[in-house]
């Protein structure tokens, strides 16, 4: 399945244990030798004493296992749903980074159109993600000398899981300056990294994602990118995300200063792998 491009493969782990997620990430990921994708979600029961209904856990097509992941959220719920394992349009999802509240859009003909995910607040200050906590940073102050000649406003913003948005008119470099960005000692946990400029219809957003390099969208990033531009300015409480797989649309409300994002999910195969490794 994938959100606006970001795809995953997706386990129903309730009826198939994955004995090494972390293994087959790395080796299911691969575009050329195995299936292809940005990582693996395991769909499972809520664990015991939870307030959930269903449970995800997520790993990188390098094997490391992420917090959660906004756009794989949003597919989950159209597993769920679609495969009759749930008739709830609300349904509690647990993740590493907290629940996770999704509410399901359904079409006259019974199918989830797109999902509105209650992503939770957003974080400035957490020091455990982000050394220079409780500041915007200057990128031109913090960056090794290869990357001297960039002089661009950024923000750190955590929706559960570390971001570091910097506001350019050089997008495309998310290729060379995102490896770069991702590994800086500023993040002691790595970081994923946004590359935002804004256009007339809203922002244009390209993403490198820690563990999994370029990907076709991130929607933890579109949240981190709606916010950062709202706090520094450049954007109300709703912003549109166009990243390189589709549009995402964020709304960090006032009311409860959580934030929601809504977007589509999206099939595209299933299918049985025999891993004899």
């Amino acid at each position: 399945m994938h959100g606006c491009g970001n795809d995953y493969i997706y386990v129903n782990a309730m009826q198939h244990e994955v004995a090494d997620p972390s293994g087959f990430a790395i080796r299911w990921s691969d575009r050329h030798k195995g299936i292809g994708s940005d990582g693996l979600v395991l769909i499972d029961k809520a664990p015991a004493g939870e307030s959930a209904d269903f449970s995800m856990r997520i790993f990188n097509a390098d094997g490391s296992e992420a917090m959660m992941c906004g756009n794989a959220s949003r597919c989950i719920g159209k597993y769920l749903y679609e495969r009759g394992l749930t008739t709830k349009t609300e349904i509690r999802l647990h993740t590493l980074s907290g629940i996770k509240v999704l509410k399901l859009h359904i079409t006259a003909d019974n199918l989830v159109e797109s999902v509105t995910v209650d992503m939770g607040t957003p974080i400035f200050d957490d020091d455990k993600l982000f050394k220079n906590a409780n500041a915007n940073v200057n990128v031109n102050s913090t960056l090794n000398s290869q990357l001297s000649t960039l002089n661009s406003p950024s923000v750190f913003v955590s929706m559960g899981n570390p971001h570091y948005v910097i506001f350019t008119d050089d997008i495309d470099q998310v290729g060379e300056t995102g490896p770069v960005m991702e590994h800086h000692p500023m993040f002691p946990q790595r970081c994923n990294i946004e590359f935002a400029t804004p256009t007339a219809d809203g922002f244009r957003v390209r993403v490198w994602e820690r563990g999994s390099g370029i990907t076709q969208a991130c929607g933890t990033g579109a949240c981190a990118t709606a916010v950062a531009a709202a706090k520094t300015g450049r954007a109300g409480r709703t912003s549109t995300i166009i990243m390189d797989g589709g549009t995402l649309s964020i709304e960090w409300s006032e009311a409860d200063n959580h934030v929601y994002m809504t977007g589509p999910a999206t099939f595209v195969f299933d299918g049985e792998i025999s891993d004899n490794e």
